[in-house]
């Protein structure tokens, strides 16, 4: 399935920034189940400085703003070709050791709740599906709810509220996992909704490692394994690894973020 993408992010402030200087992670790249056939960045606001892969070969560029902007804007276009593998991603590659990904991280961090929610889910199961039911019990017990958490809240926090959006599921989906005894990582990347529409955010969801398949996706906002309509773009142990933009800024400006993201089907 071929998509076409156009991902549109634009920070407003209420007076000039004197400086910035940002990272995005927002270019994906090819794969054992995708291809870019084509993919363009430009910038108004600001100006690339250089481009590196990080520790888990996410591709990072270096974004710095003009000084004294008052709008900077990221706008990314291309065509991603995936083919569906049921969400199997396929053998562990890069520099970071496998046991990294079972170490947890402020987001990821495994409390009481994180405890209850894994009881008794590997009971007498294979691990593939003990992570399909760990999928099915995060969905459940997370109900996808916009405004209820933001990029700080934690896996037990999103418990505690038992609302969230999909990077809180997939948080949550992590911490347990971890707690399971697998390696399991946080993906940014993007889904394609079925009539095509826009929306406000990209997409995240999880991936844990299983000796005999390698690393697999799971989606708990959605209950599924990552299919065609998923194109994936970073990983990292959590959010703060893997996020689209991050970075800081220097002065007294408020900001307005807006995000309008599209993925169509050709």
């Amino acid at each position: 399935m071929r998509l076409n993408i156009r991902h549109v992010t634009t920070y407003d402030y209420d007076g000039p920034v004197p400086y910035g200087l940002l990272q995005l992670r927002m270019t994906p790249r090819d794969s054992q189940n995708q291809r870019v056939l084509s993919w363009d960045s430009t910038v108004e606001g600001g100006r690339l400085q250089l481009q590196f892969d990080d520790q888990h070969g996410n591709g990072v560029a270096l974004l710095a703003f003009d000084p004294g902007t008052t709008q900077l804007s990221i706008i990314s276009t291309g065509v991603v070709e995936v083919t569906d593998a049921a969400g199997v991603v396929g053998p562990h590659q890069g520099f970071v050791p496998l046991w990294l990904y079972q170490h947890a991280t402020p987001r990821t961090a495994i409390g009481p709740r994180v405890r209850a929610l894994v009881s008794g889910l590997g009971r007498g199961r294979p691990p593939l599906d003990a992570l399909h039911a760990l999928m099915a019990a995060v969905g459940e017990t997370v109900a996808y709810k916009t405004g209820q958490t933001d990029a700080r809240t934690t896996a037990e926090e999103a418990l505690a509220i038992g609302q969230g959006v999909c990077q809180d599921h997939a948080h949550v989906f992590i911490a347990a996992a971890r707690h399971m005894g697998h390696p399991a990582r946080y993906v940014s990347g993007y889904l394609s909704t079925e009539d095509g529409s826009a929306t406000e955010a990209a997409h995240a969801w999880a991936e844990v490692y299983l000796p005999d398949l390698g690393w697999l996706g799971f989606d708990p906002a959605n209950g599924i394994c990552p299919d065609a309509r998923y194109v994936r773009v970073a990983t990292g142990l959590d959010y703060a690894e893997a996020a689209p933009v991050s970075g800081t800024r220097h002065g007294p400006a408020q900001e307005h973020l807006s995000v309008n993201v599209v993925v169509q089907q050709q």
